[in-house]
C-alpha cells in the first residue's frame, strides 16, 4: 500500500486565560496536524506542538521538505522512510521545527498502520490496553487566581476531586522564597495520603549552583514529604550541568522534553543527567524514535515519564516496561488545549488516577473539523 497524499495544517488555539511559566507568557498554543492517506483511502493522523508560535514554520517543513520523501512510498516502511526523511533534512537542519514536523508525519504513519491492522496502537506495538498510571499536571502562574498559595491549594483540590493523588506544579517564575511557599502549600493540600509532588522549572535556573540552591529550599519547604522529581532545572543544552546537579541533590532530576532524536538522549544518559526521561514523541522524532529511546533507557535502569500529549503517550507507555507515569492535563484548566481539536467522544478518559487506553484502532482520536477550521492559521 502506497502513500497517496500528505496534508499538513497549522492551528493556533488560545489558552483560556493569561498564563505564564518561568520563562514565557502563554497566549496561544500552536499545533501542526498531519493527515496521511494511503492508496486505499485510509487515513492516519499525526500532530506536534509547535510552540507559542511556529505553527506555519512546522507546516512548511512538512510541505516542502518531508512530504516529497514519503509520497508514493510503501506506507508500511515506517522506519525506512524515517531514515530517508532524516537524511533529507541534513541541510535544512535536523532539530527544532524540522524534527517536530518529522515526528508528526511518523505518528500519522503509525496511526495509519494500526488502523489498517484494526488494533489500538498500544496493542500493535506489543502492549496491552490496561489503564496507565497518571498524574495531574498544572500549577502555572495565573495572575487572576489571587494569592499564589491559595491558587495552588484550589488546583490540588480540583486534581484530587478528579481522582489523582500525584501532582506537578511550576517553579522558577517567582523568587525562590515565594516558590517555596507554593511548594509548602501544595504539600499541605496533598495531605498525608501518600500523594507525590513534582516540580517543573522549565529551564529557569542559569547555573548548577542556582538550581541547587532552589531545590534545597523547595526540599526544606516540603518537610517530610520527598519531592518526586525536579524537572528541567537548567537549559536543555546544559547536559553536563544536569549531570552535575543530579549528583549533588537528593531529589531525582527529570528532563528530556525538548531533546530530539536518540543521539541527544545518548548524551543525556551518558552524562547521568536524569533519573527520569520525559521524552516527547511529538518532539523526539515520532513513535519509532520514542521507542528507541525508551528501550535504551530501560537498559540503563531509567524510567519514562513522557511530556504532554497524553492521547498519544498512553499508547506508548503501555508498550514498554519502564513506564513511570503519564502526564495528564485536564482540559478544564485551559492550559494544554489540544483536545479542543478533537471530537469530545475521542478525548482521553481517566478513572481513579489512571488514563484509559482507547480501544479504537490507531491512536483512537478524531479531529473535530469545525474546531480545526476555526483555529487554522491562514496560509
Amino acid at each position: 500500500m502506497t502513500i497517496a497524499s500528505i496534508s499538513a495544517r497549522a492551528v493556533a488555539v488560545p489558552v483560556a486565560k493569561p498564563t505564564r511559566m518561568s520563562n514565557r507568557e502563554l497566549a496561544d498554543r500552536h499545533y501542526m496536524l498531519v493527515e496521511v492517506a494511503d492508496s486505499d483511502g485510509r487515513t492516519g493522523i499525526g500532530y506536534t506542538y509547535a510552540g507559542t508560535a511556529g505553527g506555519s514554520l512546522t507546516k512548511t517543513a512538512v510541505d516542502d521538505l518531508l512530504a516529497p520523501v514519503y509520497l508514493g512510498a510503501d506506507a508500511d516502511d515506517v522506519y525506512g522512510l524515517w531514515g530517508r526523511a532524516y537524511q533529507e533534512a541534513l541541510l535544512a537542519g535536523r532539530r527544532g521545527a524540522v524534527i517536530r514536523a518529522l515526528s508528526a508525519v511518523d505518528i500519522a504513519l503509525w496511526d495509519l498502520k494500526a488502523k489498517r491492522a484494526g488494533q489500538p496502537l498500544a496493542r500493535l506495538l506489543g502492549g496491552s490496553t490496561a489503564p496507565q498510571y497518571a498524574y495531574a499536571s498544572g500549577g502555572y502562574y495565573q495572575q487572576d487566581e489571587g494569592d499564589w498559595c491559595d491558587a495552588i491549594r484550589r488546583e490540588i483540590a480540583f486534581n484530587r476531586g478528579q481522582g489523582f493523588t500525584d501532582h506537578k506544579i511550576k517553579v522558577g517564575g517567582l523568587s525562590v522564597a515565594e516558590d517555596a511557599r507554593r511548594v509548602a502549600a501544595a504539600v499541605d493540600a496533598i495531605g498525608g495520603g501518600g500523594g507525590r509532588l513534582a516540580l517543573d522549572a522549565n529551564n529557569a535556573y542559569h547555573s548548577v549552583h542556582e538550581a541547587q540552591t532552589a531545590i534545597e529550599a523547595f526540599e526544606r519547604a516540603a518537610g517530610d514529604c520527598p519531592l518526586w522529581w525536579f524537572e528541567e532545572p537548567l537549559s536543555p543544552e546544559a547536559i553536563r550541568g544536569h549531570g552535575e546537579l543530579a549528583a549533588r541533590i537528593r531529589t531525582p532530576v527529570a528532563t528530556g522534553e525538548i531533546h530530539q532524536t536518540r543521539w541527544e538522549f545518548r548524551s543525556l544518559i551518558e552524562a547521568g543527567a536524569a533519573a527520569i526521561l520525559q521524552t516527547d514523541a511529538g518532539v523526539v522524532g515520532g513513535v519509532g524514535e520514542w521507542l528507541r529511546v525508551a528501550h535504551t533507557a530501560d537498559s540503563f535502569g531509567l524510567q519514562m515519564a513522557p511530556h504532554w500529549h497524553h492521547n498519544l503517550h498512553v499508547h506508548l507507555t503501555a508498550a514498554v516496561t519502564n513506564t513511570l507515569v503519564v502526564e495528564f492535563f485536564a482540559l478544564e484548566k485551559g492550559i494544554y488545549n489540544f483536545e479542543l481539536l478533537l471530537t469530545p467522544e475521542t478525548r482521553l478518559r481517566h478513572r481513579d488516577g489512571r488514563v484509559l487506553v482507547p480501544e479504537r484502532p490507531g491512536l483512537g482520536v478524531e479531529l473535530d473539523e469545525d474546531a480545526v477550521t476555526k483555529f487554522e492559521i491562514a496560509n
